[in-house]
C-alpha cells in the first residue's frame, strides 16, 4: 500500500480526480471497484469517489493502481527499479538524516510522484530503495523546481510533519531569479484556481472563485535585468510562487510555462530558476539545500552569486 498526506493544493479536490492526477490515468471503473472493496481509504475509513479532500488527511491506496492506466499502456512499475541504483541515486541527493525524517536535494527535472507518462520519480525511488517501509511524502515540489524535499520515515512522523506544514511550525523559503525588480519586500495575496480547459495544468488568479494564496518576497540583490529574491509561501498552492511572481510583473527566469518567450534572456540557461533552499523544523533545526548548478551559474553570470544567503532570509524564523 502507498500512504501519502493530502497536500494543501489538493484541498477541496474530489478524491477520484486527485488519484488520477497522482497515480496515473486510472479508469473510473477500477477506482470505483477499489473504493467499494475498501482498498482505498482516507484516514483509515472507506470513502466515495466524490469525497472532497482536506489538507493533511492520510490517503492509502494499492500500489498496483499506479500501473493501471486507462488506455492499456503500461508503465515501468516502481518495484522493478534496481534497488542498488535507487539507493545510489538517493544517497547522492541526501542532505541530512534523522530517525524521523530524511531530507533530499531534488534535482530539477525529476518528478516527486508518478503519472501516466512519468516512470522515474522520487516516490518510485523510495519504494525501490526501501521496499519494506519506504519514507513517506509529506509535501511536494514541481518537477522543474529543485531543492529541499522532506520525507517522513514512519507514520507518526508523517502526521506530525503534515501538521507542522499546516500550522507553520515547519517553514520553507525558496530562492529565485526573476526578471525585473519586484521591490524591496512585500506580500502577494492573490487567490488561485486551476485554469480549466486546455490550460488545466496551469493556475490562474481568480479573486472570486480561487483558493487563498499568499506569498512573501524579499529582494536580496539586483543586477541588470534580473533580481535575486527569497520567497516564502504562506500557503502551498500548485505553482503559487510562479503565478504570483508573474502577477507582480517579475516572472521567474526560465518559466516559459507561464511567461512564454518573455521568461528567457539571452545568455541564461532556459530552465526554471526556482530552488527550495531552506526548511526550518519545529525543534529549531534548519536544513539547507545547495543551489542547483544552473541557478549557481546564472547568479554568477549576473554578478549576484555573493548574495546567495547562507541563513534563513526572513525574520521570525529559526536561524
Amino acid at each position: 500500500m502507498i500512504e501519502i498526506a493530502v497536500p494543501e493544493d489538493a484541498e477541496g479536490m474530489r478524491l477520484d480526480r486527485f488519484l488520477r492526477k497522482s497515480a496515473g490515468s486510472i479508469g473510473q471503473g477500477l477506482l470505483e471497484r477499489q473504493l467499494r472493496q475498501g482498498k482505498i481509504r482516507l484516514d483509515g475509513a472507506k470513502v466515495k469517489a466524490n469525497t472532497r479532500l482536506q489538507s493533511g488527511q492520510r490517503l492509502t491506496y494499492p500500489e498496483q493502481l499506479i500501473n493501471s492506466v486507462a488506455n492499456g499502456q503500461s508503465q515501468k512499475p516502481a518495484q522493478q527499479i534496481d534497488r542498488k541504483s535507487a539507493c545510489d541515486q538517493l544517497a547522492k541527493m541526501t542532505i541530512a538524516e534523522h530517525d524521523n525524517w530524511l531530507a533530499v536535494n531534488k534535482p530539477a527535472g525529476l518528478a516527486v510522484q508518478g503519472g501516466s507518462r512519468t516512470t522515474r520519480h522520487i516516490d518510485g525511488l523510495l519504494r525501490a530503495a526501501y521496499p519494506e517501509n519506504p519514507p513517506k511524502l509529506v509535501h511536494r515540489l514541481d518537477k522543474d523546481t529543485s531543492g529541499l524535499l522532506l520525507l517522513a520515515r514512519h507514520d507518526r512522523a508523517a502526521r506530525e510533519m503534515t501538521a507542522g506544514f499546516a500550522d507553520k511550525t515547519i517553514n520553507k523559503v525558496y530562492l529565485a531569479l526573476v526578471i525585473g525588480d519586484p521591490g524591496a519586500e512585500g506580500r502577494i495575496d492573490a487567490p488561485l484556481r486551476k485554469a480549466g480547459g486546455k490550460g488545466a495544468e496551469k493556475m490562474i488568479i481568480d479573486h472570486e472563485a480561487g483558493q487563498t494564496a499568499v506569498t512573501d518576497f524579499l529582494r536580496l540583490d539586483k543586477a541588470g535585468p534580473v533580481s535575486l529574491v527569497a520567497l516564502r509561501p504562506v500557503t502551498g498552492r500548485t505553482h503559487q510562487l510562479r503565478v504570483h511572481m508573474l502577477a507582480a510583473g517579475t516572472p521567474i527566469l526560465g518559466d516559459g510555462k507561464y511567461a512564454g518567450s518573455s521568461a528567457h534572456i539571452g545568455g541564461f540557461v532556459r530552465q526554471l530558476h526556482l530552488h527550495a533552499r531552506f526548511l526550518s523544523l519545529a525543534d529549531g533545526t534548519l536544513l539547507s539545500a545547495p543551489v542547483s548548478e544552473h541557478l549557481q551559474a546564472s547568479t554568477e553570470l549576473a554578478g549576484l552569486a555573493e548574495s546567495l544567503p547562507d541563513g534563513m532570509p526572513f525574520s521570525g524564523y529559526h536561524t
